[in-house]
């Protein structure tokens, strides 16, 4: 092995110091005592290795293991052991000496999970990971409260090609940290959604992208948590115009392949002057070259069709008003929020809503955004907490983005 793991080494080192009269991790037990030949026999060995001469080491180990007549000595010659594992490099050494230790029926209850984590850290450098699940399943059962238990576990398991279950036990450890009042790491979330994404898990990645964005609102997160969710699928093309939409308005598009792929899709969805405003945007956030061939047939396009339609949009809304139905009246407010006309968006929404024959969720999701973006909070909340089915989770998404404009 060419290097010594940090954990068996803080163990190895913990146990450097011990006397032979007393145990590596506690106060020796009243009961337990050391023969003289097994106490001059450990106390030849941890002589040796505190002079570095590890030839001689070797020789007293041989017989400090064979003088050991009681599971405490054992431990004893086993914790020495390994710290000439540990000193020598053998990483041979470092596992018999660990397992012998675990084995010994000597070890205080307190120090079996340290014992466990240095068995596992040991497995996985050397490659070794379903015997490093073993171990690290060994260490949870005994601390199964300890966070840093579960995330080991779920390293070994997603390298094993369980990623479901390593999804399951991240998600464990972060609601052990958030019970406790205790700050989530960025990258457990940001791992969990890797896994979760890996997966396809849907219900656990739109959980996870949640638990990050709330946590951790930079752009570059949000971009990745709306990105991977669009990427799983389950979202229908209206959907996934209003995750997009969710995207710019979170400040999340990066470059010019985000605007052209937002634009395009705004494009295709009949709403030229939404699709407008996010080319005008990329322009003058120096994010795209309108000068370029592929945005400059983009803004063309764009621009002659928004001008085309937004004189229609009065005659859009009159008809809308007198319809029996909110059909023309959903299709109404898309027209206005893809305008930026927030207010009157949101007024036609709520006819639509009034008026039915509609998909309540749709309406109800682009009202919250609309009354969202036009500063109206405590609307755009309500109308965003009555979206439910599909659209559940897009609509969470949302109240998120609401929530941190403050």
């Amino acid at each position: 092995m060419n290097s010594v793991p940090s954990i068996a080494l803080g163990l190895a080192l913990a146990l450097g110091g011990v006397s032979i009269g007393a145990p590596g991790f506690a106060q020796q037990p009243a009961e337990i005592s050391l023969g003289e030949q097994e106490r001059e026999a450990l106390q030849a060995l941890k002589t040796a290795l505190d002079a570095r001469n590890y030839p001689a080491a070797t020789a007293a180990l041989a017989t400090a293991q064979a003088a050991a007549r009681s599971g405490y000595s054992r431990y004893l010659a086993s914790a020495l052991q390994l710290r000439l594992g540990v000193e020598t490099g053998s990483y041979g050494l470092q596992t018999t000496a660990i397992d012998s230790m675990i084995t010994s029926g000597a070890v205080p209850a307190a120090d079996m999970p340290q014992l466990y984590k240095s068995q596992g850290a040991l497995a996985m450098s050397a490659g070794e990971y379903k015997d490093a699940e073993a171990s690290f399943t060994r260490w949870v059962e005994a601390a199964p409260n300890d966070p840093e238990a579960l995330l080991a576990l779920a390293e070994a398991k997603n390298l094993r090609k369980k990623t479901p279950e390593a999804v399951a036990l991240i998600g464990r450890a972060i609601d052990l940290r958030t019970a406790a009042n205790q700050p989530v790491p960025e990258s457990w979330y940001r791992r969990g959604l890797k896994h979760a994404f890996d997966a396809r898990a849907v219900p656990q990645s739109i959980a996870l992208s949640r638990g990050l964005v709330a946590t951790y609102p930079t752009a570059e997160n949000w971009r990745d948590a709306l990105l991977i969710r669009r990427d799983l699928g389950q979202l229908d093309p209206a959907a996934t115009i209003d995750l997009l939409r969710l995207l710019r308005s979170a400040g999340a598009l990066a470059g010019e392949r985000d605007y052209e792929t937002v634009a395009q899709a705004l494009l295709d969805a009949g709403l030229p002057g939404e699709a407008k405003a996010v080319l005008d945007e990329g322009v003058a956030k120096k994010m795209i070259d309108p000068a370029k061939g592929s945005f400059k047939a983009l803004m063309a396009t764009a621009s002659k069709k928004a001008a085309a339609e937004r004189g229609a949009l009065k005659g859009l809304e009159t008809k809308a008003m007198a319809a029996a139905t909110g059909a023309a009246a959903l299709s109404a407010g898309d027209a206005f929020l893809s305008y930026g006309d927030h207010a009157k968006a949101a007024e036609l929404y709520r006819a639509a809503i009034q008026k039915g024959s509609i998909d309540a969720n749709v309406a109800n999701t682009r009202l919250g955004m609309a009354l969202g973006m036009a500063g109206r909070k405590v609307e755009a909340e309500a109308a965003l907490r009555a979206v439910t089915g599909a659209r559940a989770d897009l609509a969470s998404l949302w109240l998120l983005w609401l929530a941190q404009r403050g």
